[in-house]
């Protein structure tokens, strides 16, 4: 019998800000871009549970966090704290909290900073999953001062809907005769992988919840949606073979970005920038003590919002500012001519990142 759970931290970059400036505690706080009064052009990376009593959620322009932030304060209520965040020092806790939690299991997955799947099968029942679950939860919350959000459930797919119903703190477990029918009345949204331009999609047609997606035959949503609408039929049923890998998510790329404060075509100040972030990148890459890199990824985001990434694979690892600040401008000048700039638009956002690292 197959049981997983998925372990996702409670508003983590936050969460993180709040336990160690205790000032700051029960306070609504908003990590991401400067807000610069209602003028930045950033978007929040994570808004804790009091900044989202305000409406601010991750993703937000910084400068609509900000209004509502405002907004709130006009009636009374604090402002939120805008806090830039350092996502070394949450690197730095997310590898304690994940040490914490191989102890306790024989398989996990981390897919990300802030959370992962456990292979709990070897605890032979949901019951001693659960205890175990809740074993987790408090160590973490005892040795960290955070908290976590813990799904149980037959697969990675209902585990990771688990996780998210009950938050913060949560822990909900489903079994595999009740985990189909509790993910029936919920928002298309909570499948993990239907973003906004497919839930639009999806309402066209109706479909409004994972019951009403069921009501499609496979072929119907393959039409819709290629081979994501194949993949779509059996999620909504709470299908999902996929298992846990055994591995931690090692610090496996660093990388900056910078979003200007005018939207700009001018190449001089964009190569300047591109090269201060090599240089901020380069010295993150040896103070963590990294000696290589293999891959070089620049970012371009324009004024329509449109973001385009290129990579480059070196031949040879490397290990010099040089060879980066040489591989990110070979790839970055395309998008100043029709390679990859066909209509000439304005640049908002550049960043720079290096993978493979040893």
């Amino acid at each position: 019998m197959r049981i997983t759970g998925h372990l996702d931290m409670d508003a983590f970059f936050a969460a993180v800000e709040e336990r160690d400036r205790p000032r700051l505690k029960g306070r609504p706080i908003v990590v991401g871009s400067d807000p610069e009064d209602g003028r930045g052009r950033g978007v929040v990376s994570t808004a804790n549970y009091k900044a989202r009593e305000y409406g601010i959620h991750s993703a937000m322009p910084i400068s609509k966090a900000w209004e509502l932030s405002e907004k709130a304060k006009k009636d009374g209520n604090p402002p939120a704290v805008f806090i830039s965040g350092s996502h070394r020092r949450y690197s730095e806790v997310s590898k304690k909290i994940f040490q914490i939690v191989a102890k306790h299991v024989q398989a996990f997955e981390q897919t990300s900073v802030d959370e992962g799947y456990l292979d709990l099968s070897f605890t032979s029942s949901y019951k001693k999953a659960e205890t175990l679950a809740k074993k987790i939860q408090k160590e973490i919350r005892l040795k960290e001062k955070l908290t976590c959000s813990i799904g149980i459930g037959p697969n990675k797919l209902i585990a990771k809907i688990a996780s998210d119903i009950q938050k913060p703190n949560g822990l909900i477990v489903l079994n595999e005769e009740d985990a189909e029918n509790f993910i029936e009345p919920l928002s298309i949204r909570n499948i993990p992988g239907i973003g906004p331009k497919t839930e639009i999609l999806l309402n066209k047609e109706g479909i409004k919840t994972v019951k009403d997606l069921k009501k499609f035959s496979a072929e119907k949503l393959r039409t819709l949606l290629g081979k994501w609408g194949t993949i779509l039929y059996a999620k909504a049923r709470g299908q999902d073979d996929s298992p846990v890998a055994n591995y931690y998510v090692e610090a496996k790329s660093i990388g900056e970005q910078e979003t200007f404060n005018r939207d700009s075509s001018d190449l001089n100040f964009i190569t300047d920038r591109v090269k201060t972030l090599c240089g901020s990148v380069f010295n993150s890459f040896k103070k963590d003590g990294f000696k290589s890199f293999k891959i070089v990824v620049v970012t371009v985001r324009f004024s329509n919002f449109e973001t385009k990434n290129r990579s480059r694979t070196l031949a040879e690892p490397a290990n010099s500012l040089e060879n980066l600040e040489f591989e990110a401008l070979k790839l970055l000048y395309p998008f100043f001519d029709r390679r990859e700039n066909p209509q000439k638009r304005l640049i908002r956002l550049v960043g720079i990142r290096i993978e493979k690292l040893k």
